[in-house]
Order: structure tokens, then C-alpha cells, then sequence
């Protein structure tokens, strides 16, 4: 497991980190914090995620000791490095991806054996001239949106059950109890090109994210999930409570989460050069859309 970013691997401490984008006209104010737990039935964290003030992301390796764990690494240290400023854009995302693949494939050939992760994160961008969050995915781990109570699913699980259940072969309920639900159709690694899935969002005063591995979803439902997130009145408040949830309710994976608010906006007097403009309350549309 590896921890990026801030909180600087102290990722039980109470204090939320901060950031500040501005953009003419007003500046957007970003608060996080970022969790993670082995779980009660794992005996090694093969998580990784790396929160940056621009980038929040999440990594969930598998192929198991000497190796998912270094996969999942290879991905959050290569966001790392490359340090993607405002605005990212789905090329860099790719990009990044690309050399940690290269990463992982070096992995699997150290360990003699297949290894791969799964990545979903956001990342801060501009999308016709407003200040949006960039989403994007590969695998089953997920990120969620919410706003005035109401959780959306961002992103689509690259999974046999999801793909069953949008074919209408199983229910939902179904698809937890399924013997294919830990199997994933695309990741960071097994030779795969590692092309996400990309949809942008803009950022809200108010919206509250979630990006978080599958030892989340697997056990703690969305209308769970989304009490939590409504109750909460911190990001630390509501990802210890979500970890917690999950360890109640068997912790039988690694979990980690990161949530991050945008707590609000005010005057810029920075004199920001960029071209972004936030998009206000009152948006008419503020749906999630793909990209590409």
C-alpha cells in the first residue's frame, strides 16, 4: 500500500488538507481526506491512492503478495512524478497511465506472475470554459458524486456482473452474490491498453466526491454510502465513517476511500490568468457527461 499526497501518509490524522483553484471571478475552495484499511480478512493492503490538491485517485492491485500491491503503487506514484497541473486533460490521464503500465508489466516479470490494478479518480479541469472535474476509470473501483442528498454513480464498473446486469441476465442483488463478481474486464496491467473511461462534471459549491476501491462498495450499499455522505459535515468525518461501515459489515477486502468538497467560493484576487469559470448553483445541467 501506498499513500500519496496529502494527508503525507497520515492518513488516520483528523485534519482535512486544502486547496485553493482560482479562476476569474471567484475562487473555489477544496477540502479532502483519504483512508484506508487492510480489512479483517486480507493479510496485506494492496490499495494505493494519491490525493494532490488536482488529481484524487484510488488503486486496487490484484495478483496478490509481491505483486498487486506494486501495481497498485506503480499507478499513484507515477501520478506522483508526473505532478498533472490544472487543467488535466484526458491525454494526460492516459498518458500517466501508460508508463504505469509499463510499470506493472516489469512487475509481473519480477514476481513471475500476472499483476494488475484498477484506477478511478478525478481530476481538476476546464470543460467549455467551467471549472469541472474530470472522472475517470478502469476496473471496479468507483467514483460517486453527490449534491442536496442525492448520490450518483459516476462511474461503470469494467465487470462480468456489470455487464450482465446492463444485459438484464441478473439483478443487482444478484450480481453481489454472483460467483463472477470479483472478475474485472479491463485494468492497469495483463497486457491491456489502459484506456479509462472518461466523464466531466462540473464542480459545484456543495458537491461533495467519493473515489473508493470495491472493499467499499462490496459491503456498504449506496443508500448507506449515501446517509453517510449527508451526515457527515467533513470529508474526515465521512471517510472514517465509511471505512468503519465497511469494517462493521465484515471488512472482507481492503477499503479506502477519498472524499472531497468543495466547500465554497469566493471574490478571486489573485488575478488567476486561467480561463476557467466555475459553474454556479443554479446550473442548468450539472449531470455527469462522458468524454470521448
Amino acid at each position: 500500500m501506498v499513500l500519496c499526497g496529502q494527508p503525507d501518509g497520515e492518513y488516520l490524522s483528523a485534519a482535512d488538507a486544502e486547496n485553493f483553484i482560482a479562476v476569474p471571478g471567484r475562487v473555489n475552495r477544496f477540502t479532502w481526506a483519504m483512508r484506508s484499511d487492510v480489512g479483517r480478512r486480507r493479510p496485506r493492503n494492496e490499495d494505493s491512492a494519491i490525493s494532490t490538491g488536482t488529481v484524487f485517485a484510488v488503486a486496487d492491485g490484484m495478483g496478490g503478495h509481491a505483486a498487486g500491491d506494486l501495481a497498485s503503487a506503480a499507478v499513484v506514484q507515477q501520478f506522483d512524478a508526473e505532478a498533472l497541473s490544472f487543467p488535466v486533460m484526458p491525454e494526460d490521464i492516459y498518458g500517466t497511465l501508460t508508463r504505469a503500465s509499463e510499470s506493472v508489466s516489469r512487475i509481473s516479470e519480477a514476481a513471475m506472475r500476472e499483476a494488475g490494478t484498477t484506477v478511478t479518480g478525478v481530476a481538476l479541469t476546464e470543460v467549455d470554459s467551467i471549472l469541472s472535474w474530470l472522472v475517470f476509470n478502469i476496473g471496479d473501483s468507483r467514483v460517486y458524486a453527490q449534491r442536496d442528498s442525492e448520490l450518483v454513480q459516476v462511474t461503470r464498473d469494467h465487470s462480468v456482473v456489470a455487464e450482465m446486469v446492463a444485459q438484464g441476465k441478473i439483478s443487482e442483488e444478484e450480481a453481489e452474490f454472483h460467483p463472477d463478481r470479483n472478475q474485472i474486464l479491463k485494468a492497469v496491467g495483463f497486457d491491456m491498453d489502459p484506456v479509462p473511461d472518461f466523464w466531466s462534471t462540473p464542480v459545484i459549491a456543495g458537491m461533495r466526491i467519493l473515489v473508493c476501491s470495491d472493499g467499499l462498495t462490496k459491503e456498504v450499499r449506496n443508500p448507506q454510502i449515501a446517509e453517510i455522505l449527508a451526515t457527515t459535515s467533513t470529508p474526515a468525518d465521512a471517510a472514517d465513517s465509511l471505512v468503519a461501515a465497511a469494517l462493521g459489515n465484515q471488512g472482507g477486502d481492503n477499503v479506502t476511500v477519498i472524499v472531497v468538497d468543495t466547500v465554497a467560493e469566493f471574490p478571486d484576487s489573485t488575478g488567476s490568468t486561467s480561463t476557467a469559470s466555475a459553474a454556479s448553483a443554479g446550473a442548468e445541467d450539472t449531470r455527469p457527461r462522458a468524454v470521448g
